[in-house]
């Protein structure tokens, strides 16, 4: 059985940020979950086990590895151990406990923006300094990673790199070309890679993911990199991540690091993980196909009807980063949150340059979407 993505959810009693952050009469399209059912064979698994009626301390089975090793090679063909396995409750915890566990008071955190805001938070979580390496622009609109800019971003003290790819908000999916340029740079000035790859999964026909530790052996040794289910199988409320870490030094550090402040996963996370994995392949396919047609939907839309409005096709995620500073909006954001009764993520949420830019979740029944983007075009019409 797949699932009807066109059927309607309500979840404004489901305990969900996402729909209970603003009053009744506002469609959110904001923060980065689904507006869909999981899949069946998560919702089978968790019944299940709730069924049990027990839920103490859970001890980690070995299959939850094995489901993550093969999920890995089946989607990337990239080979890893159990030994390189290392589970959290989150993708941000772990490139927060990263950067604590890596580096010095002092030293420097690279970030490229527009950003994801907990990246841009973790050099002063953690007391270190925020570099910050703007993303290069085409005039097409396209954002991508230059020698020159990337080069000059390192400073003598930055020491990690946090690595967005598929990169959230822009849905650039980074190119062979520019991981091995960012790879090879960082290996020349001695900085760490972590690479949150949380939207791996869902990319688009033409563009390709490829994990950034699988380019070398020398470069996957200076790499942690940081994987979830929760964006692909929309389950984030369960608390399930999961580390690749090769280098037996850098893996005991992020280890000890990690201990009296980083707990077991959730219980019902290796739970879900494995459901996923091993019976939710089909599912994803669906799925794909059904993200990219909102895609299209999306960017056809604001190419017609939103006067002053402008987007580059994402090559991966469910998130459109809208470019409104043509249409003489100072907030946009603010305008079509009062206006249009749409929450969308505000653009200087991802940093500076994301001013005049709001980012749209197209992952949600289409039906929402169009009514979504139709109240935008109504209010910029009313201009």
């Amino acid at each position: 059985m797949v699932t009807n993505f066109d059927r309607p959810i309500n979840r404004r009693n489901s305990d969900s940020v996402k729909w209970n952050q603003y009053a009744d009469d506002i469609l959110p399209l904001w923060v980065a979950d689904m507006d869909f059912l999981s899949p069946p064979s998560v919702i089978k698994a968790l019944q299940e086990r709730v069924q049990h009626g027990v839920y103490g301390y859970p001890a980690f089975q070995e299959r939850t590895k094995d489901a993550a090793i093969d999920w890995l090679w089946k989607q990337h063909a990239w080979s890893v151990s159990r030994e390189d396995l290392i589970f959290l409750p989150g993708v941000v915890t772990g490139f927060n406990l990263a950067a604590y566990a890596l580096t010095n008071p002092g030293e420097g955190v690279l970030v490229q923006t527009p950003a994801y805001r907990p990246f841009i938070e973790v050099a002063e979580n953690t007391k270190r300094m925020l570099h910050i390496m703007p993303l290069d622009r085409s005039r097409t609109g396209k954002f991508y990673v230059s020698k020159n800019t990337f080069t000059h971003a390192i400073q003598s003290n930055t020491r990690i790199f946090m690595l967005c790819n598929p990169q959230n908000p822009t849905g650039r999916v980074f190119s062979k070309e520019e991981l091995t340029l960012m790879a090879e740079t960082c290996l020349e000035n001695e900085v760490i890679i972590c690479s949150d790859e949380i939207h791996h999964d869902i990319v688009y026909p033409g563009s390709k993911h490829i994990p950034i530790a699988t380019l070398s052996p020398e470069i996957a040794n200076q790499t942690i990199t940081l994987l979830s289910p929760s964006k692909t199988f929309n389950i984030a409320g369960l608390k399930i991540a999961f580390s690749v870490i090769t280098n037996p030094t850098l893996k005991d550090r992020f280890i000890a690091a990690k201990q009296g402040l980083v707990s077991w996963v959730n219980l019902f996370g290796p739970i879900t993980l494995q459901a996923a994995y091993t019976e939710g392949e089909d599912w994803l396919r669906h799925l794909l196909v059904y993200l990219e047609e909102n895609r299209t939907f999306v960017s056809e839309f604001v190419s017609k009807h939103l006067e002053g409005v402008s987007m580059t096709d994402p090559e991966g995620t469910y998130l459109a980063w809208l470019d409104c500073r043509d249409t003489g909006l100072e907030d946009p954001y603010q305008f079509f949150l009062e206006e249009s009764k749409v929450a969308l993520n505000p653009g200087d949420w991802f940093g500076e340059d994301g001013k005049g830019y709001v980012r749209l979740n197209f992952g949600c029944p289409r039906e929402i979407l169009k009514e979504a983007l139709t109240r935008m075009q109504r209010s910029l019409e009313s201009l």
